[in-house]
């Protein structure tokens, strides 16, 4: 693509000469005069910043007709993959953590920190699945050879538990031999096998997650003036079709495995996953494509490489020609519309500036375009918010182990009926259905004459809180654990720490679950749309993947957090169990909870202290448009 510079105007510009103590915030006003759009922008309705890219078919060709494309009916066929993904993804974390105890007869905590360690690589590495399809595949070819990739992982899952070969000797093993670790061990290969399985699912799901909620947006045209409103009930949506699976995974998938075994269990799973994908392929005709945009790691290397070789120089030197970009509504980087030039990070505009020695060709790792710059900007703008999710992440991984462990020593029957220990988790994705299903109804009204937002608060708003539920949530926990440790030591339980007590419901368990329900709704929902809506064009995968970054390293945190806590607390020559213990009742899960609440509100004021710093790119860039308009009519016409 050939690219030409936008030439600072020739009228009514004198470089002022910078020596006092007033210059940055000369150097601030003179920037912006050096860039200046030489054609109208394309308004999207409603939203007031330049529109993305062009929808395609899946043969990258422009779509005449978008009627019979896209909408609600081919986010349908979408949300069917991603229901399907997390009722694996759910209902390998709660039951794989059993299996690995019950069958491979391995420690419980080992077996807490290996599928913490599968839920953190499947989260974390998100982001690669996210730059693959930015880069090169696009959302759809990506979703689609990881979810066969899914599929593949599930099918040796289910062909572990359901082969002998694969698991230990069962004989003679009981309860009693379980807790004196007396069963036969997992031989190092059987583990080496499910592990790699394990973690090749994981892999699977890593590009899965970051494009599905992303390929699921694009489906709507922001042009429309009910973009917003559509994309706002998209993810409440999405997210509604997460639980959905997560309680299939806490329920059915529990009942299958507990009346006809793991091999049935896991089996399921491969099945549900298998006809997902179905779904999926069954829909392609339907969907809009965005084009890949080429590698977004190599745009922000030349960035910062053309920044540095740039450091130097000076934004009002006699030799700067002006801020560096194409003509034309569309930018250079494909799939993408051009970005405004803000005031952030502005040793980074030093890489967009064009001096006379850069010559009519200069590379493009010594000069870069605005919108590549503010690509970068954008990126670096974003990490603040889902990284203050980090720590929700880990109080849901904590929640997802060892709350199971809480349920094991109490009741779980419901009048006659009683509810399997690894159904509890069932009880957030109930509370997040129930709030899913009445937000619009009772939340958003009754929010909106709070803070007059149309959709009753914004993105950051519900963030927030979300994080603030959380540590309420986790609050309870520690409180309520408290009060369950010392019931079990005072009634004699102390030392039967699998033994149920009868008298003390495990239902009370839902307060801190209901509450944790809610902190996710409000967060991780909020989140998602933020970061579709605040990444650049040509990366709205990555940007997604933030989110699925941040609940991996939440997974990570959670493992270390329980090492560190193990080796610290506890010592064995002493015979001082750590507050992780295995026995329960002589461990102190109130005090990690505690610990977690101290760190969850510290977290909540770094939230705050970054959401009131944040400017939305949305709003940002309406009244960058109306100062264009401003700058047109006095303004001299630049040659482009």
């Amino acid at each position: 693509m050939a690219v030409t510079e936008i030439k600072s105007p020739e009228v009514g510009l004198e470089t002022p000469n910078i020596s006092d103590g007033n210059s940055n915030a000369v150097r601030r006003k003179k920037l912006e005069v050096y860039f200046l759009e030489s054609d109208d922008r394309r308004m999207a309705f409603g939203r007031g910043y330049t529109g993305g890219t062009t929808p395609v078919n899946i043969r990258g060709k422009r779509i005449d007709d978008l009627s019979k494309t896209g909408g609600w009916i081919a986010a349908f066929f979408i949300f069917g993959n991603e229901m399907a993904e997390r009722m694996a993804y759910f209902g390998l974390s709660v039951n794989m953590v059993a299996f690995m105890f019950y069958v491979m007869h391995r420690p419980f905590s080992s077996s807490a920190n290996a599928v913490n360690n599968f839920l953190g690589i499947s989260q974390a590495s998100s982001v690669l699945g996210g730059f693959i399809a930015d880069a090169y595949l696009g959302r759809y070819w990506t979703i689609a050879i990881f979810t066969t990739l899914y599929l593949a992982g599930l099918t040796g899952i289910t062909l572990c538990a359901t082969m002998s070969v694969f698991v230990p000797n069962q004989d003679h093993c009981d309860q009693m031999s379980l807790l004196l670790g007396n069963c036969e061990p997992a031989k190092k290969w059987q583990m080496t096998c499910l592990y790699t399985i394990l973690y090749v699912t994981g892999f699977g799901a890593a590009g899965i997650r970051p494009c599905v909620s992303s390929f699921g947006a694009d489906q709507f045209d922001e042009r429309s003036k009910d973009y917003k409103s559509h994309l706002d009930r998209f993810f409440n949506l999405f997210y509604l079709s997460v639980t959905v699976g997560a309680i299939v995974a806490f329920t059915l998938v529990v009942y299958i495995q507990m009346t006809h075994g793991w091999g049935s269990a896991f089996g399921s799973l491969t099945i549900a996953m298998g006809i997902s994908n179905m779904v999926f392929f069954i829909g392609t005709p339907l969907y809009r494509h965005r084009l890949p945009g080429g590698s977004p790691l190599t745009r922000v290397a030349q960035v910062l490489v053309a920044a540095f070789r740039k450091r130097k120089a000076s934004f009002g030197g006699s030799d700067l020609i002006g801020l560096y970009e194409v003509p034309g509504k569309q930018s250079a980087i494909k799939g993408s519309g051009k970005m405004d030039h803000t005031e952030d990070f502005r040793c980074l505009d030093k890489a967009a500036l064009q001096m006379k020695e850069d010559g009519p060709d200069p590379s493009p790792w010594r000069l870069c375009t605005v919108t590549q710059v503010e690509e970068v900007k954008v990126l670096l703008k974003l990490v603040p918010v889902p990284a203050c999710t980090i720590l929700l992440n880990v109080v849901l991984t904590e929640f997802l182990t060892l709350s199971v462990q809480q349920a094991y020593t109490m009741n779980t029957h419901m009048g006659h009926l009683k509810l399997p220990v690894t159904c509890m988790p069932v009880f957030p994705g109930l509370s997040i259905f129930f709030i899913l299903s009445l937000y619009y109804s009772t939340f958003v009204p009754l929010s909106r004459r709070i803070t007059g937002h149309p959709h009753g608060a914004s993105q950051l708003q519900r963030v927030g809180i979300g994080l603030a539920v959380s540590i309420l949530s986790v609050a309870w926990a520690g409180a309520f654990e408290r009060y369950r440790r010392h019931y079990a030591i005072n009634h004699g339980y102390e030392a039967n720490f699998l033994t149920q007590m009868p008298n003390l419901s495990a239902y009370w368990l839902l307060i801190q679950y209901c509450l944790i329900g809610v902190a996710e709704v409000f967060c991780i929902v909020g989140l998602l749309e933020f970061l579709y809506e605040e990444a650049p064009d040509a990366m709205k995968s990555i940007g997604s993947a933030y989110a699925a970054l941040a609940g991996g390293l939440g997974c990570f945190a959670a493992s270390i957090l329980n090492s560190i806590i193990k080796r610290v607390t506890g010592n064995a020559a002493k015979g001082q169990p750590s507050w992780l213990s295995q026995n329960i009742n002589t461990g102190r899960f109130d005090y990690l909870y505690w610990l977690l609440t101290v760190l969850s509100i510290i977290n909540f004021c770094a939230f705050l202290y970054s959401a009131h710093r944040f400017k939305y790119r949305v709003a940002h860039k309406s009244e960058l448009g109306k100062q264009d308009v401003a700058n047109k009519r006095n303004t001299p016409s630049v040659e482009s």
